[in-house]
């Protein structure tokens, strides 16, 4: 074989050889896939669990009895989250307000989406509407409900103790028909984790979620309620 060919032929393998190293690396890297954390809503009301035993709330049946319906189609739009809190990674606040989020770790979609079906899991228990769904529906729905998440974040006071975790939403009720605001609401839920480990930091992600959507629901339940009756 000529000299000519042998360079020839490594000229050749050289491309070669440089395609499966890159493809080796985009195709298998070794990076963990980050963790997926999914959120559900709970059936506890902290209104429920700061009255005596056997007080039943105003205007709802005492324990035990089934929950009245309340004939009013909702549709629970997409929630905003603020700057900083619109995607899917897990937020955290440091001592010195940097803002930052935990590694490897995702919930299971974009905050807003998240929160989305958590609020219409509450309306459907324990508020009782007729009909509660997404934004999808909004024009066939006499009312519409609006939130908007301020504060979504594990707290760190120090390094060494485990975070507190915050929730903030506000809330606005309004009629689909003319866009009329029927009520404004606020909730604010602080969830101390046990442990400095993502497990429990989701934890209380979850109870700090569950209370403050339990109270939005609560109180555009009532709402809804009251302009039910005077219909």
């Amino acid at each position: 074989m000529s000299r000519f060919a042998h360079v020839v032929q490594r000229a050749l393998l050289l491309p070669a050889l440089c395609a499966a190293a890159c493809t080796g690396s985009l195709f298998h890297s070794k990076a963990a896939p980050p963790t997926i954390y999914l959120l559900s809503a709970g059936q506890a009301s902290p209104r429920d669990a700061l009255r005596p035993t056997g007080a039943p709330a105003a205007g709802r049946p005492a324990p035990g009895a089934p929950a009245a319906e309340i004939p009013v189609d909702l549709a629970v739009l997409k929630p905003k989250a603020r700057a900083g809190l619109e995607s899917d990674r897990i937020a955290v606040l440091y001592p010195d307000r940097r803002l930052d989020y935990f590694a490897d770790a995702r919930w299971s979609g974009p905050l807003g989406e998240v929160l989305q079906d958590l609020a219409v899991e509450k309306f459907h228990s324990p508020v009782h509407l007729r009909t509660v769904s997404g934004d999808a529906s909004v024009f066939a729905s006499a009312y519409w409900l609006e939130i908007e998440i301020t504060d979504f974040q594990a707290e760190y006071t120090s390094a060494a103790a485990a975070p507190t975790v915050r929730v903030s939403l506000r809330a606005r009720l309004g009629r689909s028909a003319d866009r009329h605001l029927v009520g404004q609401f606020v909730a604010t839920a602080q969830k101390p984790a046990a442990e400095n480990r993502l497990g429990s930091i989701v934890d209380a992600f979850a109870n700090a979620a569950d209370a403050s959507l339990t109270e939005i629901a609560a109180q555009a339940g009532e709402e809804l309620a009251r302009v039910s009756e005077a219909r």
